[in-house]
């Protein structure tokens, strides 16, 4: 008995001094890790003693193994403002690039960032609108201690935060582009990820990533960016860290190569082109007009019942938009392929189409075009699906007429005047184009061409034309002139017929490059244009973007562009705006150029960027609509299709419109309110 008693003494007691021990181990375990735990954020991290030591000072050593120039990075650290025009990752606030098909806004680099090693999970959604999205990698930010470089990090797909149905997960090398200091003394660097990835289809995603791989073994920081400035579909973007829940979202791009390269802000789409007959997806919208009850119209290329071009409408009811087909051009010498409309004074709608006659261009058996009127159905319609009636006012004759031309004003008596297409050399009496005048006289048009041009001193290719608060005419040419660079002129009525004058001589210089168009005019009776600009006549100044790393220019020239105002008759001054401004086209910078103007009754002036360019190695696509007055102010950017004319109504709104846009890529009508 004695025994026993001993044995259970001895065995409790031994239960006792294992117990001790292990609370021993576990005060000393978690002693050591209270002295070295990883919070979640990296400014927690920039206010602990261990941390802050380290971001406070940098050592010489470290500044010169920093990217880039390393005088940036010298103690104190750049302040907040060092990001504003970053160039690292998307940072540049422009629309996609064409092989980005989710981007979550700019980098921040400023706020804070999120841990995603030392267990920790961060996960953000994306949203594609279309099927059919491979995925061929990531960049993101990260906020990186001074000497360190990111090497790898696990990336995962997923249907949800953290888990759900995996698509993709493997640990990936990633390269490490540009860094910038920030406040905090991290360096905020642009890493990228470079796979194969899955194929989605439209909906919503989460990209995680995790177990960040750094040789200090230092935490790795993803920047937060909130989604401020993104431009996808579905943006911002939802995120989550695996420890706390919901967190702000963080800075992105999904890289890939989609149905769809374009990019565009949902706050300012009024109306999807979709559901539009035949060929919807080939359409070139090419702008709206505005009659006086705010209602809108728009033609599209090969949309349409059979697939020839339609006239449509928006009308605002309810805070909605609703859409009509008006009229589908039948082909042939019916006309197909409408170019746009005006409203005339009874809020009929004119334009011009190809058909008509054939016996135009060299071999004299090319439809010549003709100008179209629509007006509404006589009687009451019931539905959405009653046409409007078309008839072909006038069909040009020949290669010596106005043939190929477009309308482009009325007068107060009603007449209607127009110029022809400025690409086509046989066009006019001389081959170099002419303006013409159609007036209504008991139902019928009759067409007289008012002026020939010559291709001397007088211009040649008429690009665009007004008619002036004075009753004369303006217009711009882009060839002849002086120079040869081309015009703008003035057509006065006379006795004999019209009169012209020559306002302005292009040079084709630094200064005022050449190729004039786009003339508009303010209330004000100022008049406003573009010209175009070139390596090959010097360039214009300000205007190149970047080459990017690694790349190499293009072959050939150069193409931007320049506004200028002509005051009568203080002559023509040329404003500080231009094209190639990364302001405009962020995407192909250079190789962009104006092709439309307009001016709101506030006297605003704003400018349509359009983009067809080779931005090395790819062919880029890429446009925006910015305040001309204000050339930094970008008002809305995109990429891939192309912009319609410009147009704003009696309240200052202004509307445009923009082809293989939208999220059935049909392209879309799209509304700025200021």
């Amino acid at each position: 008995m004695h025994r026993t008693g001993q044995a259970i003494n001895s065995f409790l007691h031994t239960i006792l001094l294992a117990f001790i021990g292990l609370c021993v181990i576990a005060a000393a375990l978690l002693d050591a890790h209270g002295q070295n735990v990883v919070p979640p954020t990296a400014t927690q991290a920039a206010k602990m003693p261990q941390f802050a030591s380290r971001l406070a000072h940098r050592s010489s050593q470290q500044v010169a193994a920093m990217p880039r120039n390393p005088a940036r990075f010298a103690h104190p650290p750049m302040p907040p403002a060092s990001f504003e025009n970053s160039r690292t990752g998307r940072a540049d606030r422009g629309p996609l690039d064409s092989n980005d098909i989710y981007d979550n806004g700019p980098i921040n680099g400023n706020t804070d960032a999120w841990d995603i090693n030392f267990g920790f999970i961060v996960s953000d959604s994306f949203t594609f609108a279309n099927d059919g999205n491979t995925i061929t990698g990531m960049t993101f930010a990260m906020w990186l201690f001074p000497g360190d470089t990111l090497t790898s990090t696990e990336l995962s797909i997923t249907s949800g935060e953290n888990g759900g149905t995996s698509y993709f997960d493997q640990t990936m090398n990633v390269t490490q582009g540009s860094c910038t200091g920030n406040q905090y003394g991290f360096n905020v660097c642009t890493e990228t990820a470079s796979f194969t990835g899955p194929t989605l289809n439209a909906g919503t995603y989460w990209v995680n990533l995790q177990n960040a791989s750094v040789p200090s073994g230092d935490p790795v920081y993803w920047d937060e960016n909130s989604g401020a400035g993104c431009t996808s579909t579905g943006c911002p973007s939802l995120a989550s860290q695996s420890s706390i829940g919901s967190i702000p979202s963080e800075s992105f791009t999904i890289l890939g190569n989609g149905t769809s390269s374009c990019s565009f802000d949902s706050q300012h789409q009024l109306y999807e082109l979709r559901d539009l007959g035949p060929l919807s997806g080939s359409n070139y919208p090419a702008g709206v007009a505005v009659d006086r009850a705010g209602n809108l119209y728009g033609t599209l290329s090969a949309a349409g019942s059979y697939a020839q071009g339609l006239i449509y409408s928006l009308a605002l009811r309810a805070d909605n938009w609703f859409f009509s087909s008006l009229y589908s051009f039948l082909g042939g010498s019916n006309g197909s392929s409408p170019d746009g409309v005006i409203v005339g004074p009874e809020g009929d709608l004119f334009g011009a189409a190809s058909g008509g006659i054939q016996n135009c261009g060299r071999d004299g058996t090319s439809y010549c075009g003709l100008i179209y009127q629509t007006t509404p159905p006589a009687h009451t319609c019931a539905n959405a699906l009653c046409s409007w009636n078309e008839t072909a006012i006038y069909q040009f004759t020949g290669n010596t007429d106005a043939w190929g031309g477009n309308i482009t004003a009325f007068d107060s008596a009603g007449n209607m005047y127009g110029l022809s297409a400025p690409f086509l050399s046989a066009s006019g009496a001389y081959g170099y184009g002419a303006i013409f005048e159609l007036s209504p006289s008991q139902g019928t048009w009759t067409e007289k061409v008012l002026y020939n041009f010559t291709g001397g001193t007088d211009g040649a290719g008429p690009s665009s034309l007004l008619m002036g608060r004075d009753g004369n005419l303006y217009g711009t040419a882009t060839g002849g002139g002086t120079y040869g660079a081309g015009v703008v002129f003035q057509l006065v009525p006379s006795a004999g017929g019209w009169t012209e004058n020559v306002l302005y001589s292009f040079t084709g210089g630094v200064t005022d490059g050449g190729s004039p168009g786009g003339l508009i005019q303010d209330s004000h009776g100022n008049f406003y244009g573009f010209s175009e600009c070139s390596t090959q006549s010097g360039g214009c100044p300000g205007t190149y973007a970047e080459v990017p790393a690694g790349g190499s220019p293009p072959p050939g020239s150069y193409a931007s562009g320049v506004i200028f105002e002509l005051s009568p008759p203080g002559g023509v001054t040329f404003l500080n705006v231009h094209s190639g401004d990364e302001e405009f086209c962020p995407t192909c910078g250079q190789w962009s150029w104006f092709f439309a103007l307009t001016v709101d009754p506030a006297g605003n002036l704003y400018a349509a960027a359009d983009g067809l360019g080779y931005y090395y190695p790819n062919y880029c696509y890429c446009g925006a609509v910015g305040k001309a007055n204000d050339y930094r102010q970008l008002i809305w950017s995109y990429s891939g299709g192309f912009l319609g004319n410009l147009t704003s109504d009696a309240k200052g709104n202004l509307y445009g419109t923009v082809a293989s846009c939208g999220p059935e890529n049909h392209g879309m009508v799209w509304q700025y309110s200021p």
